[in-house]
């Protein structure tokens, strides 16, 4: 008796139908997470109009209510219904304090984070790497070992907003090396023009250094683990034994296997590394995601930060979905 054949999804449509759901559910948590944060934020606002305006509290309210375009008689389930509609549509709703899209605001934050991620992650990791494996490599060296040992737990010990701190007291304080906050000067005209991306770049200093010095620790460790399970293996020993030379086999055997599980982490952290931002940017009022994050929670605005949870959810799926097709870019043992 022949049986029916099943139904099977191809790898690329589970990763798809993964990552939608991934997505769904985290906005529908985010969503009702954020009405449950405490305080409301619609009695403050009441609260001062009546100290500053002296209304009625309940004239206040209702101004407040219209003020924040929030209505807090509507269910939850009938606003997160509404939110998704409009999401159907492109549409993120308006920010309740700026008054504006919360699209405009992501898409002038969006690049600002970008940037700085990306001048953070190739710094950190590239250098992470490197003293990785060369401690690997060079294992019996112990004093080489014992200092790249000791940076690597200073620099995971030490939380990146504290590094931020120290590097603007000293670098940009005291030898004023280096400008404080935002992210270029006024002065410059933005565009694709020299002085705008040398002001930028000079801004983005300061705190890609706070990012690199906070996450170096965790690429050293994690590649000189590799790199040891590496020199250990049979087909390292067969290429020694022929008598190749160390350079080769550092480079062809050593370097080209034990990078594989850092690459693997090289797109979420990427992803982790824009939406864990936020002390960083408020420090150096840098114009991102992570500053804006910390805006839209001090100020309970929950259409600013329901868009950019969603920006942050997303980010990690595609992060997720990057990752795989580098790994199997660099090893085409993983397509199968």
């Amino acid at each position: 008796m022949s049986q029916s054949p099943r139904f099977r999804l191809r790898p690329w449509q589970n990763k798809l139908l993964s990552g939608l759901l991934t997505i769904f559910v985290a906005t529908l948590l985010s969503f009702v997470l954020i009405r449950l944060m405490p305080g409301d934020f619609l009695a403050l606002r009441a609260n001062e109009l009546v100290e500053q305006q002296g209304l009625p509290y309940a004239t206040a309210y209702k101004i407040a209510s219209t003020q924040f375009n929030y209505d807090p008689s509507v269910p939850v389930w009938q606003q997160f219904f509404n939110y998704i509609g409009g999401l159907l549509q492109g549409n993120l709703g308006t920010s309740m304090t700026l008054r504006i899209p919360v699209s405009a605001i992501l898409w002038q934050a969006l690049p600002w984070t970008l940037f700085l991620s990306l001048l953070s992650l190739s710094l950190s990791f590239g250098l992470g790497i490197s003293l990785g494996i060369l401690a690997a490599w060079y294992r019996r060296k112990r004093w080489f070992e014992a200092l790249v040992n000791g940076l690597s737990v200073l620099s995971q010990a030490i939380p990146d907003f504290l590094i931020g701190l120290l590097l603007l007291v000293f670098l940009g304080v005291r030898l004023r090396w280096f400008p404080l906050r935002g992210a270029y000067d006024i002065s410059t005209e933005p565009g694709l023009n020299l002085p705008f991306l040398l002001s930028a770049l000079q801004h983005a200093i300061l705190p890609a250094l706070a990012f690199t010095l906070a996450s170096v620790g965790g690429w050293i460790l994690a590649m000189r683990a590799a790199a040891l399970q590496v020199l250990s293996e049979d087909y390292l020993l067969v290429a020694r034994a022929k008598g190749l030379k160390q350079g080769r086999i550092f480079a062809r055997y050593l370097a080209r296997n034990a990078i594989m599980p850092p690459v693997n982490s090289l797109a979420i952290a990427f992803a982790s590394m824009i939406s864990g931002s936020i002390f960083v940017e408020w420090m150096f009022a840098y114009p991102g995601i992570g500053y804006f994050f910390g805006y839209a929670i001090g100020n309970r605005d929950f259409t600013l930060l329901q868009g950019i949870l969603l920006v942050s959810t997303i980010t990690m799926v595609l992060a997720n979905a990057a990752a795989d097709a580098l790994a199997a870019w660099i090893d085409p043992r993983v397509r199968s």
